[in-house]
This record gives C-alpha cells, structure tokens and sequence, in this order.
C-alpha cells in the first residue's frame, strides 16, 4: 500500500525553526526586490550605494532614513497594538487625516496661546485619532459590523474631509496648490541640526518606551495575548475582555492621530493632499514583520524608513515609479508569508 502525506499544524515551531524560516523569507524577499529593480533599469551597484551606504553610512542619508521612521514607529505600533486584540484597522490613513487635520486647526487658529500650540496640538491630535476608530469600535462591539469595512470607509471619509478644507477654508491664497499655509515656528518641532531630524522624535521615543512596557511587562500585555488567543475563553476565565479591545483599539487611533501631528509639525509644517499616502500599507507591513512587537516594530520601520529614502533617489535617477516600490514592500512581505508555512506545519506519512 502507497504512503499517504499529509500536513499536520505545529504545536511550537520553535525559536530556531521560526528565525530560520523568517531569515529566509526576507533574504528571498530582497533577492526578488532585486531583480526586479534591476529589470526597471537600475544598474545592480546602485543598489547597494542607495539601499546601504546612502542610506545608514552617510550622515545625511541616516538623518533622512531616520526622519522617515519616525511616523512609520507610530503606525507600526497603531497596527501592532490592534492586531494583537485581533481589530483589523484598515482605516490608519484615515486616523492620520484626523490627527493632522486637529493639529493643523490648533496652528491656523491661534485658539491657544503660542507656548501652549505644540502640547495642545499632541493632545488633540490623540483624541482625534481614537474618536475616528471609536466609530467602527462601537459598531463592532454592539451589532458585530465587520471593522475591515468600517475603517477603510471613514479612511475615504477623512480624505474627503481634508480636500474639502484644503480647497476651501484652509487653502493657502497665496499658492496655487490645495495646501495651507505654514505653521508659524510655535506649531513646529524644533530642528536639530541633523538633516530634518526634529524634537518630535522625542515623543516617538517616550511613546514606544511606555507600549513596550505596556505590551511586554504588564497585565495589559497578558490580557491582549489571551483575548487575541481566545476571546471566548479569556472572557470565561473572568478577564476584562471589552475592555482590553477597548483600550487597545482607542490606543490604535490614536496613535495614527499623532503619527499625523508628526508630519505636519515635523516635516512638513503645513497641511497637503499627500502625507497620508502609503502610510496604511506599510503599517501592515511593519507589524507583521514585527510580530506586533513593539521593539521589533522600531528595526522594522527603521529598514523601511532605509526603503523610503532610497526609494526617492531611484523615482529622480532612474525614474522608478512609486508603484514599484510599493511592490517591492509587498514582495518582501508576501515572501516571509511563504516561508511561514514551513514553520507553522509539517509534512507526516502514514501507509
């Protein structure tokens, strides 16, 4: 009688299996990213000048690697605390709208006086980026609507949002494009001298430092392991489960509300149809290659941050489009989704 196989799911892959298989799926990731930036017409040592050296051993190429990470820290960690409650926030770009859009109003209003601009606009920048999820929140926890359509929808919602005001109240007179005008130097981060590295990065320190041990060393990080587990069995176990979602999920939008103050304040110093762009694919990116660690979350927008600014010198040299380099981020991903299959499950035989 012929052998059967058959594939049988893994109780614990390992800590060696999962690296091995991780490492792999990253490697082959890279390689295809490769060839195909090779194939688009960028010569193979432009790679390693733009990807490597340009990047992380020049001054300047590290300040613009780093001044690119700082918002993708604070969407990874938005998309990292929601997943490990099992929410699917689709709607990031959308709760960046609303942070940058609640920052913007403080540095056009003058509502506050200019000492108190910066603070207030961090403070409602937050608030408007949970009360933008806490919609989708609320329809989930009382009628079960599915978060995925939700949170991509008011994603659209805060777009629409913000091209009404750029193309109306708050577009600059003096610029023809739908933009606003400058912040004034008291809605700003200070610069340090470094590239256009700012004095936010001091928020997006303090902010990772607080999740990290949030997540890993205290009961926040247990009950969202167990609810992200088993929901059902957390809940019968007596653990506060509606709240944990709740918290968590609050914490997600808020933390892309910030990420959008960030931008704007930080880089930008004003409000614009584009900074939004991109920022929920690599989002998902970032927490799954992260594990939906906060730590791992820093290296791993880091090495996009690297992807980023490398990815502006080839758009100007070698005119490669955007869309390319989107593809290389999914390429990366869906390679290291592959290669998990060979430490999630096991070929058996039987006779």
């Amino acid at each position: 009688m012929l052998d059967s196989a058959f594939l049988v799911r893994r109780q614990s892959p390992g800590f060696w299996l999962s690296s091995l298989c991780y490492v792999g799926g990253l490697t082959l990731g890279l390689a295809i990213s490769a060839l195909l930036l090779v194939g688009a017409g960028v010569p193979p040592e432009a790679l390693i000048d733009e990807f490597l050296i340009n990047t992380f051993l020049t001054s300047d190429g590290l300040a613009q690697t780093a001044t690119a990470a700082l918002p993708l820290i604070l969407v990874g960690l938005s998309s990292a605390v929601a997943m490990r409650v099992r929410f699917w926030n689709i709607g990031i770009e959308g709760q960046l709208w609303l942070g940058a859009m609640a920052a913007t109003w403080i540095a056009l209003g003058g509502v506050v006086p200019d000492a108190l601009q910066l603070p207030a606009m961090l403070f409602l920048s937050v608030v408007a980026g949970a009360l933008w999820i806490a919609v989708p929140l609320a329809l989930k926890q009382k009628f079960g609507v599915n978060e995925v359509i939700t949170t991509l929808l008011l994603g659209n919602v805060a777009f629409l949002l913000v091209q009404h005001m750029l193309f109306g109240a708050w577009r600059d007179p003096a610029n023809s494009f739908p933009v606003t005008e400058a912040f004034s130097t008291s809605s700003q981060f200070a610069a340090l001298g470094w590239g256009q590295m700012h004095t936010g990065f001091c928020v997006v320190i303090v902010v990772t430092v607080l999740i990290w041990f949030a997540l890993d060393y205290s009961r926040l990080g247990f009950h969202a392991d167990a609810v992200g587990f088993n929901a059902k069995t957390t809940r019968a176990a007596g653990l506060p489960v509606a709240r944990t979602v709740i918290g968590l999920v609050l914490l997600s939008g808020a933390l892309s509300g910030l990420a959008g103050m960030l931008i704007v304040a930080g880089t930008e110093h004003r409000l614009n149809q584009s900074i939004g762009n991109g920022y929920l694919f690599s989002a998902i990116v970032i927490a799954y290659l992260a594990r939906a660690k906060p730590l791992g979350v820093v290296i791993v927008a880091f090495a996009l941050g690297a992807i980023f600014t490398a990815g502006n010198v080839l758009k100007v040299f070698y005119s490669i489009s955007e869309a390319m380099i989107v593809l290389v981020q999914g390429t990366v991903l869906m390679s290291i989704l592959m290669t998990q299959f060979f430490s999630t499950y096991s070929l058996s035989r039987r006779g």
